[in-house]
């Protein structure tokens, strides 16, 4: 029998337990909400008894900023990417400049996914000489001028520079010009002026002869000075006579004026003795610039200047020297050798016979007419030995030194998949169960950035690598599924060798080439890979290749999950790419605009690089 409840004397009914339930939750959402929205009003606005504590504790405040809806919402309006400039495209490559370049992965700040995040291009410091085209000469003379101007652009397009030839037009175009045409001067002297009207027609910048070149490492002090582009004082450089000078537009223009009021300017030989001697800064240090000169060429260079003096053949032989040295100058930069990466490596090798084959070429001496010859600025220089090339070696990390050269191939994460797994039948499930993420990207950069650090850090360190001033002249970054870029002679500044030099070393003669003693393993530089394996490889890497061009959409569903499991190799790759195709879409369009001017001279003209010749069979 149930019990009944009394209180004060009356009963109490009887309610269930899930009646009870609901009355004891509405009074107590009810209390809440009567604290929440009283409570605060109850407070009187007087002293606070906060004031009788020992101690004050001020929550910090929040800016209103990071507690935007814009920011942390999920649904928040989609936003503008940032505007794409011209010349931003080239194939599949896609890249947008900002200062924030080294931000770990380029989506964050260009809202696309396919667009690399790359440093703004450093402004070229315009470097001029002077070339009177317009002068009757025979064909074979012109070739051979057109010949060295392209060697003298190369070289300093390679050190940072925009060189540019100016011709007669641009005297022409100098107001000072009329008052040049009345004076009877000697024509030595009158081409000379015509030289200094063009250059102060076009501005502040440097002056030389294309008989000048850079020859020393970008880092010198005075190849660095000229790279910034600002010279407060008109300066020559002692012993190097008209070869070259620095100065800004309001010197230049005060320097030609002088010139040209001088009242002895008709006995003049030459523009230096025209004007006051504190017109020109005389530096002597210039031990960076080379000048091969008339009379140093037949002091230093009897052989070749004796061939000058015959013809046309002479100036060919001269540029021959010319590119020898400034590809020795190279050589001796890197007393350590060319390191060609190859992280992961026993499945690589197909993968970086392209950079092998780039650093072989690098490696050995150039054709020159006088091997053991150094330049004029160098006297005491190692000349190349065709028994003693430069030292090549495969490591499987990156190396930041200053004496190494080094080659990377960066694979898209589909091609390092199929190599490493040394499979082709790749699928989702495999990736999200057997790959590892980023292997690329950790095996490269174990050695400069260490173990158990994320993949953000590295990525930071391979773009460091690829985009720096220093990366960029000291590294060169190719993709695997791309072929060698046909420019590269501007990247060195010099015609690299396309053909194997005798090292001078017997072996055993053809055919038994597998009598020959085998490579021996290194440690440092990974395996060396049997033939067999490297055929396979080959059959993967093409595998690669192809899928790379045109995907059906089971592979484009692929793609899409082996680039999402490995984010910061897919980064890589596409910052490398974006960099190379950018660097050759800048030259191009210097040599578009530059073509219309001194009637080309300078252009490479019906000459294939022959790239394609170093992979032939």
């Amino acid at each position: 029998m149930p019990v009944q409840r009394i209180f004060f004397g009356w009963p109490v009914p009887a309610m269930p337990p899930r009646r009870i339930a609901v009355l004891l939750g509405s009074i107590a959402l009810f209390a809440v909400i009567t604290l929440v929205f009283t409570l605060p009003n109850s407070i009187p606005s007087g002293p606070s008894l906060g004031r009788f504590t020992d101690h004050k504790i001020s929550l910090p405040k929040l800016p209103k900023t990071f507690s935007s809806p814009s920011i942390l919402s999920p649904f928040r309006v989609a936003a503008h990417p940032p505007p794409v400039l011209k010349n931003t495209t080239s194939g599949d490559s896609k890249w947008y400049s900002n200062w924030n370049w080294l931000s770990p992965f380029s989506s964050s700040v260009t809202l696309d996914e396919n667009r690399s995040l790359l440093p703004p291009l450093n402004e070229r410091p315009p470097i001029y000489t002077y070339y009177d085209h317009t002068q009757k000469k025979a064909a074979d003379l012109k070739a051979a001028d057109n010949a060295l101007l392209l060697t003298w652009r190369r070289a300093w397009w390679a050190q940072g520079f925009q060189p540019i030839i100016l011709s007669p037009a641009e005297a022409l175009n100098n107001p000072l010009y009329a008052e040049l045409q009345t004076l009877e001067l000697d024509s030595t002297l009158k081409v000379e002026l015509s030289r200094w009207l063009a250059w102060e027609n076009m501005g502040t910048g440097i002056l030389c002869n294309y008989l000048v070149f850079p020859m020393g490492a970008q880092e010198d002090h005075l190849l660095s000075f000229l790279r910034r582009g600002k010279y407060p004082k008109l300066t020559r450089f002692e012993n190097l006579g008209h070869g070259i000078f620095v100065g800004s537009k309001a010197e230049i223009t005060a320097a030609v004026k002088t010139a040209l009021d001088n009242p002895e300017l008709k006995t003049a030989k030459d523009f230096i003795s025209t004007v006051p001697k504190e017109t020109f800064q005389v530096d002597p240090h210039h031990e960076s610039v080379a000048y091969y000169d008339p009379v140093v060429v037949k002091n230093k260079y009897p052989k070749i200047d004796e061939a000058i003096s015959k013809g046309a053949n002479g100036l060919e032989i001269l540029n021959k020297l010319i590119i020898s040295h400034l590809h020795g100058t190279w050589r001796n930069r890197f007393s350590k050798g060319i390191a060609v990466l190859k992280p992961e490596p026993d499945h690589m090798s197909a993968a970086i016979e392209p950079a092998f084959t780039l650093a072989e070429f690098l490696a050995q001496c150039p054709e020159s007419p006088m091997p053991s010859s150094c330049p004029p600025n160098r006297p005491k220089c190692s000349p190349c030995m065709a028994s003693t090339p430069l030292k090549i070696s495969t490591p499987p990390t990156y190396r930041n030194t200053s004496e190494l050269y080094t080659i990377g191939t960066v694979p898209h994460p589909f091609t390092m998949a199929v190599l490493s797994s040394f499979r082709d039948n790749i699928d989702v499930p495999w990736i999200r169960r057997e790959s590892s993420r980023d292997p690329w990207i950790t095996a490269l950069t174990k050695e400069v950035s260490g173990t158990g650090v994320s993949s953000a850090p590295r990525i930071i360190k391979f773009k460091e690598a690829v985009a720096s001033e220093h990366g960029t002249f000291h590294t060169l970054w190719l993709t695997a599924e791309k072929e060698v870029p046909q420019d590269l002679d501007w990247r060195f500044g010099f015609t690299i060798p396309r053909n194997a030099t005798d090292t001078g070393k017997s072996e055993t003669p053809v055919p038994g080439p597998e009598r020959r003693p085998q490579p021996k393993p290194d440690p440092k530089n990974g395996p060396v890979a049997n033939p067999d394996d490297v055929k396979k490889e080959r059959e993967l890497l093409k595998r690669a290749k192809d899928f790379g061009q045109a995907r059906t959409p089971a592979e484009e569903k692929l793609r899409g999950a082996i680039e999402a499991w490995n984010l910061a190799d897919t980064e890589a790759w596409r910052f490398a790419r974006a960099f190379l195709a950018r660097s050759r879409v800048e030259r191009l369009k210097w040599e578009e605009e530059e073509k219309h001017y001194v009637g080309g001279a300078g252009a490479e003209r019906g000459k294939s690089s022959g790239w394609g010749r170093w992979f032939d069979d």
